[in-house]
């Protein structure tokens, strides 16, 4: 049974920093890209990053590019998204989802129920 299962998500000041964190199970994790995207109330899911399966290399959204970093441990099945100096228009609900391959393609075959990210003062 292929599951995502993201956390760290919680509540941060404008400027501040969180660690999200997205677990694997059941599939082959390693070789597969994992992405990054998040939902704003009333607003369409974005596409945030995606971090290659065959040499995790990275992409980013413009949005977020030089604030945040993708990263992964194969050997742990995980993926981290860092987000740095966020933004009071960043409040959301974070997924990760595994690509149908080992680069970023965006179509994807499983994802998770998501994290949620508030930036507030």
């Amino acid at each position: 049974q292929v599951q995502l299962v993201e956390s760290g998500g919680g509540l941060v000041q404008p400027g501040g920093s969180l660690r999200l964190s997205c677990a694997a199970s059941g599939f082959t994790f390693d070789g597969v890209a994992v992405a990054w995207d998040r939902q704003a109330p009333g607003k369409k899911r974005e596409w945030v990053s995606c971090i290659s399966g065959s040499d995790s290399s990275a992409k980013y959204a413009d949005s977020v590019k030089g604030r945040f970093t993708i990263s992964r441990d194969n050997a742990k099945n995980m993926v981290y998204l860092q987000m740095n100096s966020l933004k009071p228009e960043e409040p959301a609900v974070y997924y990760c989802a595994a690509d149908v391959g080992p680069d970023c393609s965006g179509s994807y075959f499983g994802g998770g129920q998501g994290t949620q990210v508030t930036v507030s003062s």
